[in-house]
């Protein structure tokens, strides 16, 4: 029997464990913000991996943005030596998921299987490919135990939140430097026959329009900082939204409407605090001396980033030369470059192989329209062999009732699996 009959074997025979570890990793509630629970499921993993010779280190990001001592910002970095010298394997994973929200039908932590997939928050993104990774490592171990090189796996804070103080953090601890590690492998849900070459960049700015504080009755003795704002969505409304929809990329971005340049409104506010939901008195009659809007700016890799920034400067100029009293402020809150590893690395090379080896019909390569940890990767660590491929649909990532599949997740499994064969094995 061949070695890949014998891995592919050994993941089946781990049916059952991946359902309870995924199950188990889904029950931990991650939130994230705040940060609930990180050292819990560190902890777990900690037990899980040392069983299987990993030697373990579990890494606080003391001082990483969010973290405190009420909410630590804990990660697991796991390590497990072959026989032989050769170069490593890291699998990376997030542990952090987002809020809830409304909307679902099974108990979001309570991890029920179901017609062959697995219910909760944090299924599909991305706890069914942390555990995905871990049993195609255990596999493969049980195989291949004189294997040359390294198998790494960790599991990382706050990728929800931009990931300071998850992989940047061991980003510039070294953790992800290159004679550290070779290969790199995040278990994204980007479907499993699809290699995640890297991602669009994003510029967040929060603009605050001014005025002056008034009467709601003599308004015209304010400055309404609002209608300034207004002012401001109208001017991107006619010009910028256009010019957006115009550029397009050669990067294989999904969805296809990500294929151009995109700008959303995250969130306007302006005049008076909002009261407390047990206040039943009116709001006061005041003229709104301010008004903020947070933007999202998303950018192809094809545009420059200072050119991303003057195109909303541009907007706030020409409504400035529009109305006499207009002044505003704008402060940069995020910037992330976009990425994309090359066909031609050998990382993509050997994933996309054994995607056809075992699903029987070519990888298709995308990009994703949103960020993920690649970027800290490539940027801090400063190491370009890096995808992200992992099981579950992308669409389901966020919503209620987010689900993983179980077959789905054995494939990938396998896909890994064969990954490390081509990567580590010496024969």
């Amino acid at each position: 029997m061949s070695l890949i009959d014998r891995l592919d074997m050994a993941v089946a025979g781990r049916r059952d464990d991946l359902i309870a570890l995924t199950q188990d990793l889904i029950r931990i509630p991650t939130l994230n913000p705040p940060g609930d629970n990180y050292l819990e499921i560190c902890e777990y993993l900690d037990r899980r991996l040392a069983a299987q010779g990993f030697q373990t280190e579990l890494v606080r990001a003391h001082g990483a943005p969010g973290d405190s001592d009420k909410h630590p910002r804990w990660n697991i970095v796991a390590r497990r030596e072959g026989a032989f010298l050769g170069e490593c394997v890291h699998f990376n994973s997030h542990i952090d998921v987002v809020e809830v929200g409304r909307g679902w039908s099974t108990d979001p932590f309570g991890g029920e299987l179901k017609d062959g997939k697995i219910y909760g928050r944090g299924a599909c993104d991305m706890k069914g490919g942390l555990a995905a990774s871990i049993i195609a490592a255990e596999a493969f171990l049980e195989v291949c135990p004189d294997f040359a090189g390294a198998i790494e796996i960790s599991g990382t804070a706050d990728e929800e939140s931009g990931g300071f103080g998850g992989v940047a953090y061991l980003a510039e601890k070294g953790f992800f430097s290159p004679d550290r590690v070779q290969h790199v492998i995040i278990p994204e849900p980007l479907n499993k026959d699809r290699i995640c070459l890297g991602h669009r960049g994003v510029w967040w700015a929060e603009i605050e329009t001014h005025g002056e504080i008034a009467h709601g009755s003599m308004p015209f003795l304010g400055d309404c900082a609002v209608r300034h704002m207004g002012a401001v969505m109208a001017e991107m409304e006619t010009s910028l939204f256009p010019a957006l929809a115009m550029k397009r990329t050669d990067m294989p971005v999904v969805p296809d409407g990500a294929k151009q340049s995109t700008l959303n409104i995250n969130s306007i506010h302006g005049g008076e605090n909002e009261q407390a939901e047990d206040y039943t008195g009116l709001p006061a009659p005041c003229v709104p001396d301010s008004c903020r809007m947070v933007i999202d700016r998303r950018f192809l890799i094809e545009e420059d980033i200072d050119e991303v920034r003057e195109e909303v400067m541009q907007i706030l100029r020409t409504v400035a030369d529009r109305r006499a009293t207009f002044s505003y402020d704008v402060r940069e809150l995020h910037r992330v470059l976009p990425t994309m590893t090359e066909k031609s690395a050998p990382v993509v090379q050997v994933v996309a192989k054994a995607i056809a080896d075992t699903m029987g019909r070519e990888a298709e390569y995308v990009v994703s329209p949103g960020t993920y940890d690649q970027k800290h990767i490539d940027r801090i660590g400063k190491l370009k062999n890096c995808i992200a491929y992992g099981p579950g649909i992308l669409d389901l990532a966020h919503k209620p009732d987010e689900y993983v599949g179980v077959d789905d997740m054995l494939d990938s499994a396998r896909v890994m699996g064969r990954s490390l064969i081509a990567l580590l094995a010496r024969d």
